[in-house]
């Protein structure tokens, strides 16, 4: 492999595989007072998910309540975790055992973006899409 490919191919990876994330939290996502994020445990624990505005978009789509996340960061204290940075893509779906990264696509205009909301361009509402972590986005 060409030095150029291994930079492409390591740049290609999620942030938080080569930056060290400290930490995962795994579970169902819910809501609870406030639209305030919060995580189940296999164990039963709820946790509450904090994090920057983008990733708290994100945390906050009710497109997700009800699914399995995995989310890379830090670990506060036993009922509190903070994702990740957002630009890292810190926040995957786990279905049937298979880690997938959250988009949300404009069939319109044929923009993918990261966040909820409406598309940049039409501005009608974005469609949640979910792409296997390994594919392009």
């Amino acid at each position: 492999m060409h030095r150029r490919q291994f930079v492409q191919a390591v740049w290609a990876l999620p942030a938080s595989l080569w930056a060290g994330a400290a930490d995962s939290v795994r579970g169902i996502l819910e809501h609870a007072q406030g639209d305030q994020p919060v995580l189940r445990t296999p164990s039963g624990q709820r946790v509450v998910l904090e994090g920057d505005e983008d990733s708290l978009k994100v945390l906050r789509d009710k497109r997700l309540v009800g699914r399995e996340l995995e989310i890379l960061g830090t670990r506060l204290n036993a009922s509190r975790f903070r994702a990740g940075p957002f630009y890292q893509k810190n926040i995957l779906v786990i279905e049937r055992g298979k880690k997938y990264l959250v988009t949300y696509w404009c069939d319109v205009c044929s923009i993918r973006s990261y966040t909820p909301g409406p598309c940049a361009c039409c501005q009608q509402e974005t469609q949640l899409d979910l792409r296997p972590v390994d594919s392009p986005p």
